[in-house]
């Protein structure tokens, strides 16, 4: 149904607000929204203040007006969709650092930072936020926390709600509550903070966010190690993971996403199974390389080399760029649904193989990258989506790795949120007794269902809201 949002000029300046059809149409999905999944919202505002938000969130909330936060649109999971319509709330202009304290290794910044302005505020004091996703630089703040994000590091430095102090956010009604402190611990009153970091704007709309920041690392080596078998570069990784080799990135890339990355980067990475290593340290790196080239020779490895500088920046461009390569492949052929896939490090090599088989048995090509010291798999089955076989033969390879994922003890998403995507799995995942405790407490602070309503719970996919009747 329409909205009437024409009450959003009453708290926001004309040209922070827009009812124009090609703005509505650029909030009508995020990066992995199919064209035939995108709703254009009524309006889209950009409110640049915390008051700004409060007061559109009240009037909203007063309406039973959905609004659904938005970022940067980077998300692959359809979290920013405005899937009942209502306001696009683009909050891309809150973009100061607010504050820097290199003695407490803390900095205080608005939601539409980008990742990569958070390093380069504190680039001159030697420190580093440590937890940012591949896509730092395309990808805000707040949309970070949003999902509770995680990155390459994440092996060594954890995700970004652990680095995340505390925040401030307006609640569905208006209200403004600030969460955490700045100590770097406390066991005072509910953990709010941890509620709201990966609540997917469902639960408020995060306006400050503070975060600790780590000491930038004097030796960082970086480089990568090749295998003929996919299987045993699976295992290395998951034997340097339990041998406690101190790594600060590991990242698995079959030989298909070799070949696919190749093409789109101009690299001329060979076509075989590949590990990405980096290793921070402030003394004795070279005894972390060795204890890791030890073990992946003992998992044949065929080739095990360190750059450095410009030289491992290169070598990482072919993982940056893996998202886009994907698309530009093979035309018309594409991602079928995106595989955000991780379990126990123990189980790593077989869900690699798993997803591997699975398409093999429907004649599909399936990719799998991603944050292997973690346990983390990112793959894509690749269809033509004007082919009806090939995409439903998709979707059930991608739903069989899933399920699979969470009889090892895993989750069907490890860092890109559940959005619309993976409604269907929460209840297997984390069973009927939890996911309505999630339901009581999305009722509880938002009663009216109008914050970023139709994501995470399965029932909304039926098109209900979770309201308080």
């Amino acid at each position: 149904m329409a909205y009437d949002c024409s009450f959003l000029t009453d708290h926001l300046a004309g040209e922070q607000v827009s009812f124009g059809d090609d703005d509505r149409d650029g909030h009508a999905g995020d990066w992995g929204t199919p064209d035939d999944e995108r709703v254009r919202p009524d309006a889209v505002c950009w409110p640049e203040s915390t008051e700004e938000v409060s007061a559109v969130l009240a009037a909203a909330n007063e309406r039973e007006v959905p609004v659904t936060p938005y970022a940067a649109g980077t998300g692959l999971e359809g979290n920013a969709l405005p899937a009942f319509e209502g306001i696009s709330m683009d909050c891309t202009r809150m973009d100061r650092v607010l504050d820097v304290r290199p003695a407490d290794f803390q900095i205080d910044v608005e939601p539409g930072v980008l990742g990569s302005a958070v390093n380069d505020a504190v680039a001159d004091e030697e420190l580093f936020l440590p937890p940012l996703p591949q896509s730092g630089d395309i990808s805000t703040v707040g949309g970070m926390v949003a999902n509770d994000a995680s990155g390459a590091k994440t092996v060594r430095y954890g995700e970004v709600s652990d680095w995340v102090l505390g925040l401030e956010a307006v609640l569905a009604d208006g209200t403004v509550i600030e969460t955490g402190s700045r100590a770097v611990k406390t066991s005072s009153g509910y953990n709010l903070t941890d509620l709201l970091v990966g609540s997917e704007g469902t639960l408020a709309v995060v306006t400050r966010v503070t975060f600790e920041l780590a000491r930038r690392p004097k030796q960082i080596r970086g480089g990568r190690a090749t295998f003929d078998d996919l299987d045993a570069a699976a295992a290395a990784i998951a034997a340097t993971m339990q041998a406690g080799v101190d790594v600060a990135t590991i990242e698995l890339i079959d030989p298909l996403s070799t070949k696919i990355a190749n093409a789109y980067s101009g690299t001329d990475l060979p076509n075989v199974p590949t590990v990405f290593l980096e290793f921070h340290a402030n003394h004795h790196v070279e005894a972390e390389i060795e204890a890791c080239r030890e073990i992946f020779e003992n998992y044949d490895a065929d080739r095990f080399e360190m750059a450095a500088g410009d030289e491992m920046d290169e070598l990482w461009d072919a993982r940056r760029n893996l998202a886009n390569a994907m698309i530009a492949y093979d035309p018309p052929r594409r991602p079928a649904k995106p595989g955000d896939i991780t379990v126990p490090i123990s189980h790593f090599p077989e869900i690699v193989r798993y997803a591997k088989a699975r398409g093999d048995e429907h004649g599909l090509d399936v990719t799998t990258f991603g944050h292997a010291g973690d346990g983390n798999v990112h793959y894509n089955v690749l269809v033509d989506p004007n082919d009806e076989d090939e995409l439903a033969a998709g979707r059930e390879i991608s739903d069989a790795v899933v399920q699979r994922t969470i009889e090892l003890g895993g989750t069907a998403t490890g860092e890109h949120g559940v959005g619309r995507g993976k409604r269907e799995y929460m209840v297997a995942e984390h069973g009927e007794g939890s996911v309505e405790t999630m339901r009581a407490i999305k009722r509880a602070l938002d009663p009216k269902d109008t914050l970023n309503p139709g994501k995470i719970f399965l029932e909304t996919a039926d098109g209900e809201r979770l309201r308080v009747e």
